[in-house]
């Protein structure tokens, strides 16, 4: 049945005549008298008596009227559900996200959020190489990887992590530069995370050792980032981390960045690597397209502080192409 015919049946009884009800439809009175007449012939009666006061509906027009009230309101509610999907205000999101994503994508979730609210979101922890999968696949719409990513996926450059050193606040600092910190760590406790958590860092951990022949004695290991900050504060040795573990440290954890502005460390992939969001091109939605602005928007005003010399603190976003370290 042609849901025109419902909407005109019920504009009819709602205002109680044809000529205003042809108003409130933008139709003309003989367009609409049509579709009365239609509908009145696929279920076999009258639906209104016309009179000098306008058009009342008949016993069988009353008796649609209920279903047809409520099937035209739920069709209008259908209308404005689609216009949300396709301007991305509703649906649902699926992002992916690793230890050098941990801050830059609980950022832009929260900031989607509150644009989006009618937009289901939920944020995993996995590898990268999980994440590519889960792109691939369907289960993520988004992922926060290690790059260089395959070249099926889209991607955008979203900020370089570094290597840091986690260290009890209450001790001597160590030093920042790649040669000292290598010296600094020979010898000396440290606690890792596993590999089967965080196979990308241990690889990562693993070129920077053998680059600056670093010879450090691994004491324990951890299943996540933030017990092997725990085992710091402990005391139970040092350890090597992404600078952004920073913003998931106790205050009694001292985080020091690598630098990699000078000497053997100067644009080493041993101390940094570059994250960046990827997406399948072919699985569209204008929800995703409308999370990748917001992480476009994040990423540009984190450019714009550091260039201004802000306090957002590195990592920053590394323009260009694709990083070369494909660890994590």
């Amino acid at each position: 049945m042609d849901v025109r015919l419902l909407r005109a049946l019920v504009a009819v009884a709602d205002c109680g005549g044809f000529g205003v009800a042809a108003g409130r439809l933008s139709v003309s009175q003989p367009a609409l008298t049509k579709q009365i007449q239609a509908l009145e012939a696929e279920v076999g009666g009258a639906l209104f008596v016309r009179g000098r006061q306008g058009a009342e509906p008949t016993r069988l027009g009353l008796a649609l009227l209920p279903e047809a009230r409520e099937l035209v309101r739920r069709i209008d509610l259908l209308t404005r559900r689609a216009a949300q999907f396709k301007r991305g205000e509703a649906g649902s999101l699926a992002v992916g996200f690793g230890l050098s994503g941990i801050d830059l994508a609980p950022q832009a979730v929260a900031a989607f959020r509150r644009r989006f609210p009618g937009v289901g979101i939920t944020l995993e922890d996995m590898s990268s190489a999980a994440q590519i999968e889960g792109v691939r696949a369907g289960d993520l719409d988004v992922g926060f990887v290690r790059l260089p990513a395959p070249d099926d996926l889209a991607r955008l450059v979203v900020l370089t992590d570094t290597l840091a050193v986690a260290s009890p606040g209450d001790q001597e600092p160590p030093p920042t530069d790649a040669v000292g910190v290598a010296a600094w760590l020979r010898g000396r406790p440290v606690v890792r995370l596993t590999r089967a958590k965080g196979p990308g860092l241990v690889r990562q951990i693993e070129l920077f050792e053998g680059e600056f022949d670093a010879r450090p004695e691994l004491v324990q290991e951890a299943s996540d980032l933030q017990t092997v900050l725990a085992l710091v504060a402990a005391g139970v040795g040092a350890a090597l981390v992404p600078a952004g573990a920073a913003d998931i440290a106790a205050a009694t954890v001292r985080v020091t960045p690598i630098e990699c502005d000078g000497g053997r460390a100067r644009g080493s992939d041993a101390v940094s690597w570059r994250i960046g969001a990827v997406w399948d091109r072919a699985r569209a939605t204008r929800a995703r397209d409308n999370f990748l602005t917001v992480v476009r928007e994040l990423t540009d005003r984190r450019d714009a502080d550091i260039s201004d010399g802000g306090s957002a603190r590195p990592p920053g976003r590394a323009g260009g192409p694709d990083g070369s370290s494909g660890v994590r």
